[in-house]
């Protein structure tokens, strides 16, 4: 058993089921049940419960009384809506961002980028996936709300997991990048209709991933 004793109980179920209901280690539909997930951390029920109740206001549990927890599926309404959400957000911060920007913004989107591109060539799509996180937070961080990105997260996470299964592909993360240079040109550039071409880009690649999975795992999904 890991050690566990060094964050609050609550904090360690939660980090632990959060990582792997997001990396579908456990997936859509599976049940748990309090007394088993308190077992498995050697803790008591109570801060399972309180683990459970972050994890139900994520959407990644449904959480009924008197009825076993069980992983939360995909909706394909909820996650219409949570791209909706950051693609509105995404392209309003891209058309202030174009309005301040300078070399010096310039270079620091570009240290990312050149990080993006040492993780795929070193195969390293953890570190990768990371920085694709922190691409799009720099931008918000760079003209000045940084405060969008919580919209941006907010959104991001009711579909990391699918997400995730794209990013397992080495050339959807090729394509990724590609798309990231493509926006920081057009930033760069001033050109806020090639730039927002590109986040639209961008932002509907998982369409196809999405439409596959919806397909081929109607289990995942409500």
């Amino acid at each position: 058993m890991e050690d566990y004793t060094r964050r609050t109980s609550t904090d360690a179920v939660y980090e632990a089921l959060h990582d792997e209901i997001v990396s579908l280690k456990i997936l859509p539909g599976t049940k748990l049940s309090e007394t088993e997930v308190a077992r498995r951390f050697g803790v008591s029920r109570q801060p399972v419960r309180n683990a459970f109740t972050k994890l139900g206001n994520e959407d990644l549990l449904v959480i009924r009384p008197q009825k076993a927890t069980e992983v939360r599926g995909f909706s394909m309404e909820r996650l219409a809506l949570a791209r909706l959400v950051r693609m509105a957000v995404e392209l309003e911060v891209a058309h202030r961002a174009i309005q301040i920007w300078d070399s010096s913004r310039e270079e620091q989107l570009a240290e990312n980028l050149a990080l993006q591109e040492k993780a795929l060539i070193d195969g390293d799509l953890t570190t990768f996936h990371a920085l694709d996180y922190d691409f799009h937070q720099l931008i918000c961080v760079l003209c000045g709300n940084p405060l969008a990105f919580e919209v941006i997260v907010d959104s991001k996470q009711k579909v990391e997991r699918l997400c995730m299964l794209s990013l397992e592909k080495h050339s959807e993360a090729q394509s990724i990048l590609a798309d990231h240079r493509e926006i920081a040109a057009g930033v760069a550039s001033g050109n806020l209709e090639r730039t927002q071409s590109s986040i639209r880009k961008h932002l509907t690649r998982l369409d196809e991933t999405i439409n596959f999975i919806h397909k081929t795992h109607p289990d995942y999904f409500e």
